[in-house]
């Protein structure tokens, strides 16, 4: 997958749009939200703005583009009120995500923002919304602009995958796999990490030179605990992959002699063929880093003063108390449902990108639904996050 062809996330209102899918991330937002207002209060009393320039990169279409611009509007005005202070506040927030990005549907939601803010009577808050299309792996804004800059379980996507996976004799390096696995070679953990580092450099050097001296970030990335086996929710997928492909093996000898009559092409969109190398050449372009890589980068490039770096981690079903309700928390197929409709959100524009019509999607996700109940019941695994909060030199 070359650079320029990362996908949205799954648009509109449906069933299987991100709108309807993101509880996990609610979830991730919730708990940096101390993080994101500590460090948005520090920016706004040490530079005084007259209007306080805030973005949220990687915001997608979800009800939560707009959570964090609510959370730093409700700190400031809160600690305002404490100190007695009438200093009127103002409020341009920039949500920016890929070209693609369903932006109408978070716009939507617009009028249910401002009507909450005409409630807040004391210091007359305004807030300007508007949107930043453009990949975060290069410039969005004019030097010296921001005063506050956040992303949320975006930072792992990388620029493209990376380059290097297939050696000079065609040989696939990480055969079997779409992502790093305990049985991907060294090489293609290396070739993974190098993206990651070039990709987070130029991350960090662009919103350098676009914030205010003094200006903050916070970033929530998923994480690993190692780099060689991290144990993600992508080997998940890869498995799926390999059954269809297992699968499809089994059965063309008793299918051959009905195919012959077929066009091949017509023939895979009426089985659902996936072809081994389809898989093989498939490599999905994110990297979950170590602490430890994450600290590094940051501290080589010196753009940012690194104020904290915190690891939690959080069951692959977090949130699904709140999408179904408690009666529901021992329904294993609900749950493992709910983890394959967020995944669903979030990786089918790749796959359908990757493998077309031959790849029969629902069919895909419920197998996924019941690999990943197979995967809770037997492996316990979870997402590891990290939480960065630097301010720039």
């Amino acid at each position: 997958m070359e650079e320029g062809q990362v996908f949205p996330m799954n648009s509109g209102a449906g069933k299987a749009s991100y709108a309807n899918n993101s509880l996990l991330q609610k979830t991730v937002i919730s708990k940096v939200r101390a993080t994101v207002e500590d460090s948005a209060l520090e920016v706004y009393f040490k530079t005084s703005p007259e209007s306080m320039r805030i973005a949220d990169l990687g915001c997608s279409s979800g009800p939560t583009a707009l959570s964090v611009a609510s959370y730093i509007l409700d700190a400031i005005l809160f600690q305002l009120k404490q100190m007695n202070q009438k200093k009127p506040l103002t409020l341009q927030v920039f949500l920016n995500d890929l070209p693609g990005n369903d932006f109408n549907t978070v716009f939507q939601s617009l009028s249910s923002f401002y009507e909450r803010l005409k409630k807040k009577k004391k210091n007359d808050p305004i807030c300007f919304v508007m949107a930043v299309p453009g990949s975060f792996y290069g410039r969005l804004f004019p030097n010296n602009s921001m005063h506050f800059i956040h992303s949320s379980y975006s930072l792992h996507y990388l620029s493209k995958a990376p380059n290097g996976l297939v050696s000079e004799t065609g040989v696939t390096h990480n055969k079997g796999n779409i992502y790093i696995t305990k049985t991907s070679p060294d090489v293609v953990v290396k070739t993974y990490l190098r993206q990651f580092e070039e990709d987070f450099t130029v991350f960090l050097r662009c919103r350098s030179e676009e914030m205010v001296i003094g200006g903050c970030m916070v970033l929530t990335m998923m994480g690993s605990a190692i780099s060689n086996d991290p144990k993600h929710m992508l080997e998940i997928v890869g498995r799926v992959l390999n059954d269809l492909v297992s699968q499809v093996c089994g059965t063309i000898t008793h299918l051959f002699s009905f195919v012959i009559y077929f066009h091949i092409n017509i023939a895979k969109i009426i089985f659902g063929i996936i072809e081994e190398k389809s898989v093989d050449n498939f490599n999905v372009p994110a990297y979950c880093p170590t602490e430890k890589e994450a600290r590094k980068v940051i501290e080589e490039d010196g753009s940012f003063r690194l104020q904290k770096l915190e690891v939690f981690q959080l069951p692959w079903d977090a949130g699904f108390n709140e999408s179904k309700g408690k009666n529901d928390i021992n329904n294993k197929y609900d749950r493992g449902k709910y983890i394959s409709d967020y995944i669903r959100a979030v990786l089918e524009p790749i796959l359908m990108k990757q493998f077309g019509e031959s790849l029969i999607i629902d069919d895909f996700f419920e197998r996924f639904t019941q690999k990943i109940i197979e995967s809770i019941a037997n492996e316990n695994w979870h997402y590891v996050n990290l939480v960065i909060s630097l301010t720039k030199n």
